[in-house]
């Protein structure tokens, strides 16, 4: 069990503990000196998913819209040019 948590973590729990101290006190740090709340950071984060879903979903219509239009004109298109094929 040790071994797989081991290899999950990519060194041994103790390690891999003060190693995520050391960075946390590092970035506690750098967010500090830049006046920079965590609260900020995941506010801005959540927001910018918000933001990309809803642009997201404008995004889908629009591309479904142009590929009916699109399909209005191929498939009839592909539709006589197959019965144009088929017929020789």
């Amino acid at each position: 069990m040790a071994r797989q948590i081991d290899d999950f973590l990519g060194d041994s729990l103790g390690r891999t503990i003060i190693k995520l101290a050391i960075i946390s006190l590092v970035v506690g740090v750098i967010l500090s000196a830049i006046n920079v709340s965590p609260w900020e950071v995941w506010d801005s984060i959540r927001n910018f998913f918000v933001s990309l879903y809803n642009l997201g979903f404008e995004a889908v219509w629009k591309i479904g819209r142009y590929f009916v239009w699109g399909a209005i004109v191929v498939v009839p298109i592909f539709v006589i040019i197959r019965l144009l094929k088929f017929g020789r």
